[in-house]
């Protein structure tokens, strides 16, 4: 064992990773969430499972691991050998976990209030390294496992049970916060070196503050309605039906505007509709009510009004998202949006333009697309 541990230490692999100890999390952290780009699709997937599963297990382990490294515990035994890598494989699992929401909702024509949860992970991160003791500080890991463990069960409950509400979401804060008190109690009791090192109470009151902070996220509809997911969003002037297909004809921008799909100003006929077209990506057997609630900018008040809501149900499972419109007529000149909601109200995305009457202006660049 001992001539083992020799040839490990003067490993060109061991040497390197010791000379660049400082930056070597943030490395891992990156590769973490590249690995999730670059093999994870759809939430659902028994792929995507598999992988998540391992990866918020294996967290978990290697939490434990390395918490009780300072104790001498896995002295002489084969864990020591790799006690140098326990930080690097929490940080590669923090990133991994982390990466997945961000990936599974960045296919949302809202990416607002996915990027504002993860944002939150990317400040206690790098907060952790200006803090200059790295995955060390123990207040600022087991927030961080406690609040990435929160998103990962938010998500994975609903995909396993085939539904999602706030009660379900409710029951996912409350499983995630029993694992994280058991594992921190359970490092507590055995590591002399961690008692000596926090105050359990306050360690427990960042943890319930972390809780408090994401069920206020959730309930001022700060975050999207996990797992669910808007894919396409269209303002349209006709849809139709052909062979199981939507064909829907809108109006394009110019073409450096990539980040739309449609042109923002529509042009209308009074004697048409106004469309709105949208798919929205759903775990297999998943069934939600959803509406499209039509609001108006009223200039004189300067607030938006609520012109009605259109509501219709989907079912999860097509890949490309679950497709469905509603229609106005009558409508009034100025700005619009669309607000694809559940029926909890949670904002799936959002869909605006600008309606300008006119019997003489024709549409610009209108195209047909299948869905």
């Amino acid at each position: 064992m001992k001539r083992a541990l020799a040839r490990f230490r003067n490993s060109a692999f061991h040497r390197f990773t010791k000379k660049h100890q400082k930056y070597a999390p943030l490395l891992f952290f990156i590769a973490g969430f590249i690995f999730d780009t670059l093999t994870l699709g759809r939430i659902d997937r028994l792929y995507d499972l598999i992988v998540l599963c391992l990866y918020m297990t294996a967290l978990t382990v290697t939490l434990y691991l390395y918490n009780l490294v300072d104790d001498g515990r896995w002295k002489d035994t084969l864990l020591e050998r790799y006690e140098l890598y326990l930080p690097l494989a929490i940080q590669f699992f923090f990133g991994g976990l982390s990466s997945a929401y961000v990936i599974y909702f960045s296919r949302s024509v809202s990416l607002s209030k996915t990027i504002s949860f993860f944002i939150i992970l990317l400040m206690l991160f790098f907060a952790n390294e200006l803090l200059k003791k790295r995955i060390s500080n123990k207040y600022l890991q087991f927030s961080v496992y406690f609040f990435i463990s929160f998103t990962f069960f938010s998500f994975i409950i609903p995909v396993f049970i085939s539904e999602m509400n706030t009660l379900i979401f409710i029951f996912s804060g409350f499983v995630s916060l029993g694992c994280t008190l058991v594992l921190i109690f359970l490092i507590y009791s055995l590591s002399p070196s961690t008692r000596s090192e926090i105050s359990i109470v306050k360690l427990v009151g960042i943890i319930l503050s972390v809780y408090m902070l994401i069920n206020a996220f959730y309930f001022l509809k700060l975050i999207p309605p996990v797992p669910l997911a808007m894919d396409t969003g269209i303002v349209a002037h006709d849809i139709k039906m052909e062979n199981n297909k939507y064909i829907v004809s809108y109006e394009t921008d110019e073409w450096y505007v990539f980040w739309r799909s449609h042109r923002l100003k529509f042009i209308h006929h009074p004697d048409e509709n106004v469309y709105v077209f949208s798919s929205i990506f759903a775990p297999t057997a998943l069934e939600k009510s959803i509406m499209h609630r039509w609001q108006w900018y009223n200039e004189t008040t300067g607030e938006w009004e609520i012109m009605e809501d259109i509501g219709y149900d989907i079912k999860g499972g097509r890949d490309d998202g679950y497709r469905g419109y509603t229609y106005k007529n009558n409508v009034k000149s100025g700005l619009w949006k669309v607000a694809v909601i559940t029926e909890e109200e949670l904002v799936l995305g959002v869909i605006d333009f600008e309606i300008v009457i006119s019997t003489s202006l024709k549409p610009h660049r209108v195209v047909q697309k299948k869905f």
